[in-house]
């Protein structure tokens, strides 16, 4: 029995990836519990297991000396044998729960030691099982992730991880992200049904993971020569993606999108038909929000850097395609650049300026004389006017083009 139970236990170490001496020692801890109850023993006991031939001897703890004043409790002990006669019999019968745990408890430690040191990595898996409520993914004989897609009414707390366009099939194979590895000793695992949920979660909507699939994709973003500066994605929709490059002679969108584009459709198959968009990323907010507006082209771009606000002019024909379907475009390239955006088009920019009224003169309580700007709302800016000037840096910028002829030149930015 005892030579059974030893090559048992090997066995399921090696189907576990798990070290055979600490769940023997594991295994001791578990059984001293057990045979102080069992036993009535009033100190507990101390348990060992025969690495070789798997037979279990039992010890019950004599304390000696005084006891600790302050804890009552004692510190040395001498040890009687107290091995029952069906000792490995007893332990078969009565831990094959606990083995079961302990296993299962150094798999989950030995899975967060790995893989905690790996969030915001790529891993590639296979559709183990669905639900309603998330998807199993195997990374390996032994380890799996779970890719969370719960009703955010139903469970505020859990979390979406799958694009809305997006369903996944027994066997399928697929690229995630790493996004966290539950702690095992955290005490926040649950189990929903019969089956305790894996410690790896995993994402299909993080915006690094249009990173990493470039990283795969582009050798020049793997070797430093082109690096990705912003990335903003609706995921399962449309997505934006900044380049730059070290490389001046290097054009970092002709890199990322490859001949023909291969490289961007290599990624665009692997989102499921998610549209990515590549731009040049640039360190002049006006040249890098115009790029962000792609594929519209912008005539002129002024920028309030103090309050991070970009009033981009546009021809009259593009002005629906800068701001996208419900506003998809320009909401990504906000996000792209960090920038509010607000887009005009020549026509309305051209009669703002020319109906400019001044508005009457206003103080604010800090004593500075507000922008005279008055809006086709009939709104006035709530900005403080620049000093000898009767408006704001930003419509000052405007004013002083008021006479300027606008261009259909996407160059030509302010």
């Amino acid at each position: 029995m005892a030579s059974n139970m030893v090559e048992a236990l090997i066995d399921i170490c090696q189907k576990t990836h798990l070290d055979e001496l600490y769940i023997v020692d594991r295994l001791e801890q578990t059984l001293a519990k057990n045979y102080a109850d069992i036993l009535h023993l009033e100190h507990g006991a101390r348990v060992t297991i025969d690495r070789v031939t798997g037979k279990v001897y039992v010890y019950e703890l004599i304390p000696k000396g005084e006891p600790d004043p302050e804890t009552g409790e004692y510190q040395d002990f001498d040890e009687r044998d107290v091995t029952p006669k069906e000792a490995s019999r007893l332990v078969v019968q009565h831990t094959k729960q606990e083995l079961a745990e302990i296993i299962r408890s150094a798999g989950r430690q030995q899975i967060f030691e790995e893989f905690s040191k790996r969030v915001g990595d790529l891993i590639t898996g296979t559709v183990l099982q669905t639900t309603s409520d998330f998807a199993i993914i195997k990374i390996r004989d032994g380890v799996e992730a779970e890719l969370p897609y719960f009703d955010p009414h139903r469970y505020p707390d859990e979390r979406n991880e799958r694009p809305a366009n997006e369903h996944y099939a027994h066997n399928q194979r697929l690229r995630a992200l790493i996004v966290e590895v539950r702690d095992p000793h955290a005490n926040q695992q649950q189990i929903r049904g019969e089956r305790q949920r894996p410690s790896i979660v995993v994402s299909r909507t993080h915006p690094d993971l249009i990173s990493r699939l470039f990283e795969l994709e582009v050798p020049e973003i793997f070797d430093g020569v082109v690096s990705i500066a912003s990335v903003a994605r609706e995921p399962g929709i449309r997505s934006k993606i900044a380049v730059s490059s070290t490389d001046p002679h290097l054009d970092p969108v002709g890199a990322c999108v490859g001949p023909k584009g291969s490289r961007v459709r290599t990624v665009v198959s692997e989102l499921r038909g998610e549209r990515v968009d590549v731009v040049m990323w640039s360190d002049d907010p006006a040249i890098n929000v115009a790029n962000a507006l792609s594929p519209a082209k912008v005539s002129r771009v002024l920028v309030d850097k103090e309050n991070n606000y970009a009033t981009v002019i546009v021809p009259d024909d593009q002005l629906s395609l800068a701001i996208g379907k419900e506003g998809q475009n320009a909401r990504l390239a906000a996000r792209l650049t960090g920038m509010h955006i607000d887009i005009k088009n020549e026509t309305l920019a051209a009669d703002i300026l020319r109906d400019l009224k001044k508005a009457p003169q206003s103080v604010d309580k800090d004593g500075d004389y507000r922008c005279e700007f008055v809006s086709d709302d009939k709104g006035q800016c709530r900005n403080v006017a620049r000093p000898g000037s009767r408006y704001c840096r930003l419509h000052e910028q405007l004013a002083s083009g008021a006479q300027s002829d606008f261009s259909d030149d996407p160059d030509s930015l302010i």
